[in-house]
């Protein structure tokens, strides 16, 4: 039998799940867009990266790959994954350190650290989407501030945001907290 439906008395905003989401994905209907997310159950679009952007994410994956060979383990670095992170939420991070060999969309059970490279989007990355991954454990959060050269470190994930937060410059090495034995030379990032 059809459950009856509720009585709203006022308006309500509709909160797209992952599985509405993938559908709509699945036909077409953001591919004149570069990049898709599902933030809080709204649709997300933003068109091409610039050439700023896209650099500093390809030198600093490339970086995170090469750490996470010569350390062994199961991680590895995949660029602009779809990552399952709650029923209402699939973003693609810029990087992640994942150990799913799985198809489709990334677990976020699998990701030991996320990275956003922001030049346009700090704000975003440093409200919506810093909560979104703490509150589903994501142990440990990376934003590249392109503009003022650094990396903020989050880690110790909770409800609504991280416990410790701080800032690498750019030319600094830095040592992941959550992950044994990564360490990167950032000076790689600097333009």
């Amino acid at each position: 039998m059809n459950a009856p439906a509720r009585i709203l008395t006022m308006p309500e905003r509709l909160r797209l799940r992952v599985e509405d989401f993938v559908l709509l994905a699945d036909s077409g209907a953001f591919d004149a867009y570069a990049k898709s997310e599902l933030i809080d159950g709204e649709v997300y679009v933003m068109n091409a990266q610039w050439s700023r952007h896209a650099r500093v994410k390809s030198r600093l994956a490339r970086e995170l790959g090469n750490v996470l060979e010569a350390i062994g383990g199961e991680l590895e670095a995949l660029i602009e994954v779809s990552v399952r992170a709650s029923d209402h939420d699939m973003p693609e991070p810029d990087i992640a350190l994942t150990s799913w060999r799985g198809d489709r969309d990334v677990p976020v059970a699998t990701v030991a650290l996320v990275v956003e490279v922001a030049d346009t989007t700090l704000e975003g990355d440093l409200g919506r989407k810093l909560r979104l991954y703490a509150a589903a454990g994501v142990p440990e959060y990376w934003v590249v501030d392109v503009n003022d050269g650094r990396i903020l470190v989050h880690h110790q994930p909770g409800a609504e945001s991280y416990g410790s937060r701080r800032a690498v410059a750019f030319g600094e090495r830095l040592v992941a907290v959550t992950v044994a034995g990564l360490a990167i030379d950032t000076g790689v990032l600097a333009l």
